[in-house]
Parts: structure tokens; sequence; C-alpha cells
């Protein structure tokens, strides 16, 4: 719960209207022999995700000249590079997607050694289930599922998954997600199970719960759970704790809390991809990432959870102790990432789905 009102978030999920590339300018190009890399780097993000000046500043500190091209979602990103990489240095991923990534060959070991700054990192975060000994990732943002609200309607903060999938308290003024694995893992949590678990009777035990709540939800909202709320349609919404921020940023009335339960923790990374033209030059890139200022800079300016805790001791206490950028330890602990399950474990989950869409 906060009364932090952020300037400017992006939507976790949005999609792009298109996609776009620009080249940061360039000041000043340093001479190089011919075995070193150009002085170039091909970047490849989410919209609206590094800071304001950021590719500026590594120019100014480095001498490369920064390419941003900009991609919508992970399933994008993977297509991209199944046909083999077009030229990109630097990737985005979020967490589920690493594992199929690094199975489909298109990550670069990192070479750590080229990455002082790692020693930046979190502790939490030093490691990750989906990459074991951050062999080829380096933790970029981070956040949180849980529940958006508002404050005029509801009795008292809603911070259990009580109210979206076992309760008629708002019945007709509530919205899921419409995802499989997102709507059936937190029911998962909300029964005391693991949001990855692919146990038949863990899932069809959370399969009959919302098949049985569903007459008290409005909708399973495709991607507008916080439009929703925003606009009063709702009164409940569960959604990405980047998403709820942003309508809170328009409206005080409107709140975001993470269960009690705990929730599902997401994480996007920055990964170097294979075929990379410039693999230096993106070691180079990373490393800037995790130093200190630039990682503060970046958070100040898309106000999400950085895993740089250097970062974060250069910020004030309406970033570091806003608890719906950063919950409470005691939830953290309860929650977990979603790991990627293999084609058989999605396919549960699908089956689960399409029962649930058809009851």
């Amino acid at each position: 719960m906060s009364t932090y009102r952020p300037k400017f978030r992006p939507s976790r999920r949005a999609l792009l209207q298109g996609t776009g590339a620009f080249a940061v300018g360039l000041t000043f190009l340093p001479r190089f022999s011919l075995a070193e890399e150009e002085k170039k780097l091909n970047f490849y993000n989410w919209d609206t995700y590094i800071g304001e000046r950021t590719l500026e500043d590594f120019q100014k500190a480095t001498g490369i000249e920064t390419k941003l091209d900009l991609y919508a979602d992970n399933a994008e990103l993977f297509a991209k590079l199944k046909s083999g990489n077009p030229g990109y240095d630097v990737i985005v991923p979020s967490d589920s997607w690493i594992e199929r990534l690094v199975g489909a060959n298109m990550l670069m070991p990192l070479d750590q050694a080229k990455i002082p700054n790692m020693a930046n990192i979190d502790p939490r975060f030093a490691d990750a289930v989906f990459d074991k000994g951050r062999k080829y990732t380096i933790p970029y943002m981070w956040g949180t599922l849980g529940i958006g609200y508002n404050k005029k309607v509801t009795n008292g903060v809603p911070d259990s998954w009580k109210v979206c999938y076992d309760s008629d308290q708002y019945k007709g003024r509530v919205s899921l997600l419409g995802d499989a694995r997102t709507v059936i893992g937190l029911a998962l949590k909300y029964l005391g199970k693991s949001l990855n678990s692919t146990d038949p009777k863990d899932l069809k035990q959370a399969e009959d719960l919302i098949i049985a709540n569903k007459k008290n939800l409005k909708v399973f909202a495709p991607d507008n759970g916080q439009d929703l709320l925003a606009s009063g349609e709702v009164d409940i919404a569960q959604e990405w704790n980047g998403d709820i921020l942003q309508v809170m940023g328009e409206n005080a009335d409107l709140d975001y809390v993470v269960p009690t339960e705990g929730t599902q923790v997401w994480q996007d990374t920055m990964a170097i991809a294979a075929g990379a033209p410039h693999p230096d030059n993106a070691h180079k890139f990373l490393n800037f990432i995790l130093d200190a200022q630039a990682g503060a800079d970046i958070a100040k300016f898309i106000n999400y959870a950085t895993a740089n805790l250097a970062a974060r001791k250069l910020l004030d206490d309406s970033y570091n102790k806003n608890t719906s950028i950063f919950p409470p330890e005691e939830i953290l602990v309860k929650s977990e990432a979603q790991i990627y399950l293999g084609e058989d474990g999605q396919k549960l989950f699908e089956d689960s789905w399409t029962r649930i869409q058809a009851a």
C-alpha cells in the first residue's frame, strides 16, 4: 500500500503500436585497430524500458554508439531470433523464457570476468532457478503480480487471493488475468501449492476452485485489468504491479497489494544474443547497466524494482520504501518465479484452462 504516484511508467504487457529504431548521436568516435570491434552496439528491448539518458551516457563513457530496436513481447523476441540472429547484441528476455532461449542456442554464455559490476547485484538475484550461476543473464528489473483495488469501495485492504478465487464479497466486480499459467498458478498459490506444480491433483483442485468462483468474476481481462479498475468497471483487478501503479498515478483512490499467501515474482534480464556481432561491446554494456549510478538513473526513470543493490543505495525512501514496488520480505519469501515447465507441463495448464473457459 502506498501513496506514491509515479509520473511515468510503461505497461509491462501492453502491445506496441509498432516497432521502431533510433541511434544515439555520435559525439566522438575514437580510433581503433582492425582487430578491435567497431564502436557499435545493437540493442533489442521493450518500449520505454531504459533510462532517459542511459544510452547517451554509455556512449560518453565508452565511445560506443547504440542502436535501439523495440519489440512487443517475448514471443516476438523468440521468433526474431529463431531463424538466426539478424544482428542484435544485447536483448532483454523475461525469466520464464530463458530456458527456452538457451535450449534453442539463442544466448551466448557470459564472460563474468568482463562484468565486474556483477558485484553490485542484490544477493537475492545473484542466482536464479532459470539460469543457475548466472551463466547467460544478468538481472535487470523485477516485480510482482498482485491485486489492484479501489480504496473507496473495498472493506479494508484485500490482501488475500481469496477475493479473486473464493469469495462473493465483490461479486461481478473482479477481473482476473487472461493467461493460463498466471491464473491457475496463483490459484495454486492460494491453495498452498507451488505455482509451478504439475501434479494433476493440484491442478484439478485449482481448476475446480476457479470454475466454482466464475460466477463472481466480471471478466478474464486480456491486457486491460488496470483500465477496468480505473474506469470503475471492477473494484478488484489481478494485475502486474507496474500496470496498477500506472493508473494509481492518475487516481488517488486506487492502490495495490501483494496477497499474504505470496505471489509470482517476475524478473526481466539482460543477455547477449548468440552470434552477437559486438560481444565485447555487449559485455561493456552489461557492466555499465550494473554501475551504481547508471542503475539508479534507470530505476528512477522507469520506477520498476531494480536488482542492482548499489543503485538502490543511491535512491531515496520514496522509491526504496514503496511497498507497491518492494513488497515486505515476509511476503517475498513465500513467492516464486514462474519457470518453464516444458511442452508437457505447459499442455497440462492449457488443457485445464480450456475446461475453465468452457465451464
